[in-house]
């Protein structure tokens, strides 16, 4: 009987020990530091490209408004500073942008998407799209060439304003972009 009590409380003992296993207060302060540090590197480069993604549309649609101005001098030789009566389908307001087009005179226009603020958003840039009319020297032909501009430095609000508008200039008959921006010509 001496031997079944012996071999009962090897197996208590045993049990017991088996149930106090798990991972120590090192074990898991150094998995939480590698998790914090994996974290650190790939969180900044994760807000960088959602960032790329919210300007990309600012990006296409003022370039749609480029061409879709083109196309509308084409049939009506004016241009216009209606956004529908272009028939592109796009809103003139989205999360992050507000479209516009401007008319400083009657041979060009300015495609605009101003950066909209809220509530903790991330600083994106500003663009501008400018279509002009140009005489070719050979043949007397009227025809209209564009630009599409992005702002140098990214802008939490804004991002268009008046200065931008009067400095937008023609070099050789070209429409060039004003100094805070930068021609995204391809």
């Amino acid at each position: 009987m001496k031997t079944e009590l012996k071999a009962k409380f090897l197996q208590h003992i045993l049990n017991k020990k088996n149930e106090n296993e798990g991972f120590t207060l090192i074990e898991l302060l150094v998995v939480i530091i590698i998790i914090g540090i994996l974290s650190a590197i790939a969180l900044p480069s994760f807000l960088n490209q959602a960032n790329k993604a919210k300007q990309s549309e600012a990006k296409t649609y003022t370039g749609s408004m480029n061409r879709a101005q083109q196309a509308y001098y084409l049939e009506n030789t004016t241009f216009s500073t209606s956004i529908g009566s272009l028939g592109l389908g796009i809103a003139t307001q989205t999360i992050n942008y507000a479209y516009s087009a401007l008319t400083p005179d009657a041979s060009s226009v300015l495609n605009q998407a101003k950066v909209i603020s809220g509530g903790g958003q991330a600083p994106l840039k500003a663009y501008i799209g400018n279509v002009a009319i140009t005489t070719q020297a050979a043949t007397s032909e009227a025809t209209t060439i564009a630009v599409l501009c992005e702002s140098n430095n990214a802008m939490v609000n804004g991002g268009v304003n008046a200065n931008t508008i009067t400095t937008t200039t023609y070099a050789s008959g070209q429409p060039s972009c004003a100094s805070s921006y930068v021609s995204l010509a391809k």
